[in-house]
């Protein structure tokens, strides 16, 4: 397999794994995970308080990955563009699946009520533009393993195609570009703080492409998360995460904290199990770490019993969609 292929199927393979650990605690308090479950440090199915993902075994993905992959097929198959309606559409058709199944693990708030407004025949430059929280993060890893760094003009459009119809505001534009850009560097050879660190440079440029929605700006607050976790135990980054950065599906906070465990300097499966364990938006905050840790160490992170798990669980297809969005990327050089 050759590098940015490598990469490229980590990063995907890395966003399940995270979603996936997450399952079992999304929506729980710390209190909570820790009677049902203890520390998080592997694989786990639903426990008795789990009323998202009820009755899921270990190793179900959820939305955060079902997503992504949706976006990934629409990418490939229309040579890396994004149509809207074709994006709402597909979005609008997996929650019909999903409802038909019985799944309470459905569209978030901002996906929701932006495509009933397109439904009702609005732009899709206008439905979006009260979405803040952290869908088109957690689904934009695709668009990083299609577009290299190099590209950051290009890298900035897509994020922003990917957003506009659901989470066209500053905040989240920026921080759909934030992941999509630290995805695109790890594939490209960055050590996973400097992507990091990139991702938060392009969301101080996608922020000024959106209309502007009040709260806290998504760059500063990735970088003052970055020193804060930097080197930290585990202990120490659940504590910060709960008491300072936050785990909600706030883009300031889920996003931001997945990005700034992903570049603690902690093991990637270590920090999978943080993030399955801080509480709150835990299938977000794992995928979106997930995701770029894959980008920036390869298939060598991830436990090849928990990869296999995944797999056939989900009867999950990431090779083709990893190879599909390399094509797309070309050839670059290693840095």
């Amino acid at each position: 397999m050759n590098y940015a292929l490598d990469r490229a199927l980590g990063a995907l393979t890395g966003l399940a794994l995270g979603d996936a650990m997450g399952m079992p605690t999304q929506d729980l308090s710390r209190a909570a995970i820790l009677a049902d479950y203890g520390e998080i440090r592997e694989l786990r199915s639903a426990g008795p308080h789990q009323v998202i993902a009820a009755g899921l075994t270990a190793g179900t993905i959820t939305d955060d990955t079902e997503q992504a992959v949706l976006l990934a097929d629409l990418l490939i198959d229309a040579a890396g563009t994004i149509d809207s309606h074709r994006f709402a559409e597909a979005l609008l058709s997996w929650e019909r699946r999903m409802i038909a199944a019985g799944s309470l693990d459905l569209l978030g708030p901002s996906t929701k009520r932006a495509l009933s407004r397109l439904q009702a025949g609005e732009d899709p430059a206008v439905t979006g533009t009260r979405g803040a929280t952290n869908g088109a993060a957690m689904r934009v890893a695709p668009v990083g393993i299609a577009i290299p760094p190099a590209q950051r003009r290009h890298l900035l459009d897509m994020a922003r195609d990917s957003s506009l119809v659901t989470h066209n505001t500053s905040i989240g534009l920026a921080s759909a570009a934030a992941v999509a850009a630290a995805v695109s560097a790890g594939i490209a050879g960055a050590d996973v703080r400097d992507a990091v660190l990139f991702g938060a440079d392009l969301a101080d440029e996608a922020e000024e492409r959106a209309p502007w929605i009040d709260g806290a700006r998504i760059a500063p607050r990735i970088r003052w998360a970055v020193d804060l976790l930097r080197g930290t135990s585990p202990g120490d980054a659940t504590r910060l995460c709960i008491d300072l950065i936050g785990t909600s599906v706030a883009a300031q906070e889920s996003v931001v904290a997945a990005l700034a465990l992903a570049a603690s300097g902690m093991e990637p499966w270590t920090v999978l199990g943080v993030a399955a364990s801080v509480g709150g938006d835990t299938d977000t905050i794992g995928a979106i770490a997930g995701a770029v840790l894959g980008a920036g160490h390869g298939m060598n992170a991830w436990p090849a019993e928990a990869v296999s798990l995944v797999r056939r669980v989900n009867d999950l297809d990431l090779a083709s969609r990893a190879s599909g969005l390399v094509a797309l990327r070309g050839a670059e050089p290693v840095t």
